[in-house]
């Protein structure tokens, strides 16, 4: 039997049952037992390598799929990683690059991902309680992540596999994959200084999350390091809407004492701090200079003045994934935490 004939013998069926591909459908084209088949699709040592190609190969063209149902009667499991996403969580590709890791790495292994959306006016407690209380993952991976998350000390309790993205201060040890934030706003003062810049203002993440604080202490490190002056820029962070951040940087611009290096913790808020720079009459790169983080390389397009340090958001979806992996392995949650670290502020063509 040649694979075309295995293609258009698959079509054929599925044209004419009423039921999706199963295991006996690959067997009986493949002309092996069923049990065979269901080791070869397990990549079982037992058996051969031509064996197994061949099943796996009329598996993809014939469209199978587990019956998810029976692998939860059979092993206890759901092959699913819940991924809880805030329905707000900002543009610019935060959203797409981390779900593309997450599936980059779930794609080898018998997992698959869900995203299980809230929003932050809501209780971020309430997806999490669904999926412990339904059984419906076997795994969880929270953004968004707290000093004293609710969330990890509920999942702690019940020790139910997770990781977060950033990390908790609350003294339990738990999978997670960060961003070196720390790193950043020091790097990002740094550079500032040494154009020249002496007044500098810092767009922080709220105050709610961890990483707002690892922020804010590398920034002020920064200043004492530089001899740099604070200028305060509390009245908004980067979870404010696009006109909140640009009427208020607008009215810092037009300050006499206004600032002349501005530290922005995302791409997408940046946007808008440049708008209010605009707004008040300056250009960045002349007037002012801004560092911002950034998931996609989109800033130099938007104004090749800004100065952008990289955070891969992909990389920590595949980090995230394998984290919470290893700990429904077995594995030691203290060794399945990870830290990336900026690789510098650069400018265009740099």
């Amino acid at each position: 039997m040649n694979d075309e004939s295995v293609t258009n013998g698959g079509r054929a069926k599925a044209r004419n049952g009423d039921s999706r591909p199963t295991l006996k459908t690959i067997a009986f084209m493949t002309g092996l037992g069923v049990t065979t088949v269901s080791r070869a699709l397990k990549d079982a040592p037992e058996i051969g390598e031509e064996t197994r190609r061949r099943v796996q190969l009329v598996a993809r063209q014939v469209g199978y799929r587990p019956n998810r149902a029976g692998v939860r009667l059979r092993t206890g499991k759901t092959n699913v990683i819940s991924l809880v996403l805030d329905t707000e969580e900002q543009i610019m590709g935060f959203v797409s690059d981390i779900i593309y890791g997450v599936s980059e790495a779930l794609a080898p292994t018998p997992y698959h991902l869900i995203v299980t959306p809230y929003s932050r006016l809501n209780d971020p407690m309430e997806p999490i309680r669904y999926v412990v209380e339904t059984a419906s993952a076997d795994g969880i991976i929270i953004s968004r992540t707290e000093r004293d998350d609710p969330r990890v000390r509920y999942l702690m309790e019940r020790g139910f596999p997770f990781a977060t993205h950033g990390r908790t201060d609350m003294g339990v040890v738990h999978p997670f994959h960060d961003f070196d934030n720390h790193a950043f706003a020091l790097e990002a003062v740094r550079k500032l200084a040494e154009l020249g810049r002496r007044r500098l203002a810092l767009l922080a993440p709220p105050s709610t999350l961890a990483y707002h604080y690892h922020t804010v202490n590398g920034f002020s490190d920064g200043l004492i390091e530089t001899g740099a002056t604070a200028i305060p820029f509390n009245a908004v962070s980067i979870d404010g809407s696009i006109n909140q951040i640009r009427t208020r940087t607008a009215e810092l611009m037009r300050r006499k004492n206004r600032p002349d290096g501005i530290v922005s913790s995302a791409g997408a808020a940046t946007l808008a701090v440049v708008g209010g720079i605009e707004d008040a009459g300056l250009s960045v790169g002349r007037d002012i200079d801004v560092v911002s983080k950034q998931s996609t390389p989109l800033l130099h397009l938007f104004r090749p003045a800004l100065l952008v340090v990289n955070e891969d958001f992909r990389l920590a979806g595949r980090e995230l994934a394998r984290s919470v992996l290893g700990w429904i392995d077995g594995a030691d949650p203290a060794t399945l935490q990870s830290l990336s670290v900026p690789q510098g502020v650069k400018g265009v063509g740099e």
